[in-house]
């Protein structure tokens, strides 16, 4: 049975009227007799504490940290403002985490009923930031003209992704099949692209692929090699396992390093610690490269390093700290095994050519990745929750707000000096959509459980889904009548659309602007 909302904010609960469906959005638990967490700052602040250690709400699930009862525990209240600039710092550092990995957030939010607002933020905020801010920047900057074909094809993606859950809202509910279908769709536009591509490369007749930016290509810095062919060496040789391995684990380039502006090196200085875990725990197989880049050392060090950055990722640790029979660590019992699996793979093997099983460290390091972003993803919605705590705001604003922006110019931000005349378009946000309500529906799913409720909570979302589709509409009308040419007035009339949407959002948000009672 279906449930009803008391208010027009994700701050408040739903009366729920039934059993056997799960819920998508905040404040599923505790019951509503209980008091919401957000309205801790009500109280005295010498009873914050008490407040957030006891309430049902107030638990952050998953994560390494507890951030609330930092805020409001740890830190005594006059510091509360410290306390809350530590945390944006560490906010932004994460975004720069996801930035270096992957910037999905969408399947870690949905597949949370507390923090589904931020994911519905976040996948249309982002959505009408990336077709409006993003793309009318790149057409101020640097008019170009776009691809008719790439350009239509990913805009008529995105309006079936954004019209498929505009009706999910209208419904209220997700059923098994239509989740499925969204990733079936997601699916079918993968194949889509290659189609597209094989076709073209079939009518060119030529079998290659025209560039598509002017920029060098980013790299770790594992092979000082790709920078050109004046730096490698004349004769082949043979190097020793230590050196491969302190070159392979290299995040810097000396070479790329003096050539960058100084604006370059403060940023890639804050993404080396990253990039050197990464290194560390993450096996890269690039068929691109006449090794696979086959790293002997490194990669035996990746069968420990992976599996225990896995075991002790996975529900923040839980099981990896598990003691088995009260006395062996579970993460020792991984570092053993995967150590002795090392060891039989040095010895087999030789630095010069892979092994033929190189292609199961290409799944070993889609494991640790995804689980790399699962566990920075997690801290990221557990403390952009706090803040939305702390601040009284609803994780619908925090979501379109800092969250799309932060997961817009992570992904986008490489994209826009590769937006030239030969490319098509910013790249758009519908394979979020896809996958993280697909993904995060069936992830709340059960046995028993196969419909999940996907309602409405505030005027808010339905402000979202028509902002998105509106500006989707407006590209697919005004590009082609245009011959896919982009100029300064296209790009001044997305960025003025949104300023528009943006002050209308947040007008909704603090109920100035609301629906009058029935």
């Amino acid at each position: 049975t279906a449930g009803t909302w008391m208010a027009d904010s994700d701050r408040r609960c739903p009366l729920v009227e039934g059993g056997g469906v799960g819920t998508l959005g905040a404040c599923l638990s505790p019951p509503c007799s209980a008091p919401q967490c957000w309205e801790v700052r009500k109280h005295n602040s010498s009873e914050w504490c008490r407040f957030i250690r006891s309430n049902p709400d107030c638990r952050l699930d998953g994560g390494f940290l507890n951030y609330l009862e930092g805020v409001f525990c740890t830190f005594p209240p006059r510091l509360l403002p410290l306390a809350v600039t530590l945390y944006a710092l560490w906010l932004l550092y994460l975004f720069v985490i996801l930035g270096v990995t992957a910037e999905k957030f969408a399947v870690v939010a949905f597949s949370n009923p507390r923090t589904a607002g931020l994911a519905i933020g976040a996948v249309f905020g982002a959505g009408v930031f990336v077709t409006t801010v993003v793309a009318g920047g790149i057409a101020l900057v640097k008019p170009f003209t776009a691809a008719s074909r790439p350009f239509l094809r990913d805009v008529i993606f995105y309006m079936l992704a954004v019209f498929l859950t505009f009706l999910g809202l209208y419904f209220g509910r997700i059923t098994l099949g239509e989740a499925l279908g969204y990733l079936g769709l997601y699916i079918f536009y993968v194949l889509t692209v290659v189609l597209c591509t094989w076709i073209h490369r079939w009518q060119r007749g030529d079998g290659t692929e025209m560039p598509t930016d002017t920029e060098e290509p980013e790299s770790s810095g594992t092979n000082s090699g790709d920078y050109g062919e004046e730096y490698r060496p004349l004769l082949p040789s043979r190097e020793p396992s230590l050196r491969i391995l302190t070159t392979a684990l290299s995040p810097l380039d000396c070479h790329k390093w003096r050539r960058k502006p100084w604006y370059w090196r403060l940023f890639k200085v804050l993404k080396v610690p990253v990039e050197l875990v990464l290194l560390l725990t993450v096996p890269v197989v690039d068929p691109d490269k006449d090794d696979l880049n086959w790293k002997r050392p490194l990669n035996c060090l990746h069968i420990v390093t992976s599996l225990l950055l896995c075991i002790l990722t996975l529900k923040s640790g839980t099981y990896g700290l598990y003691q088995i029979q009260g006395i062996f660590p579970v993460w020792g019992l991984v570092t053993l095994v995967g150590s002795v699996l090392a060891i039989i793979i040095f010895i087999t093997t030789s630095n010069e050519e892979p092994p033929k099983y190189h292609c199961v460290f290409a799944f070993l390091g889609f494991l640790a990745s995804a689980m790399w972003i699962n566990a920075a993803a997690t801290e990221l919605v557990n403390i952009l929750r706090t803040l939305g705590i702390i601040f009284q705001l609803s994780n619908t604003v925090l979501g379109l707000t800092l969250l799309a922006w932060g997961n817009s110019i992570g992904g986008e931000g490489s994209a826009v000096p590769q937006c030239h005349p030969m490319s098509s378009h910013p790249p758009g946000k519908h394979q979020d959509i896809l996958v993280g309500v697909g993904l995060g529906c069936l992830l709340q799913m059960t046995s028993s459980q196969l419909v999940v409720k996907l309602e409405p909570d505030s005027l808010l979302v339905w402000v979202l889904a028509g902002a998105l589709g509106l500006s989707l509409v407006f590209s697919f009308v005004w590009v082609p009548a245009q011959c896919f040419q982009l100029g300064k007035a296209y790009g001044i009339c997305l960025i003025l659309y949104y300023l528009a949407f943006l002050c209308v959002a947040l007008l909704t948000e603090f109920r100035v602007i609301r629906l009058s009672a029935v």
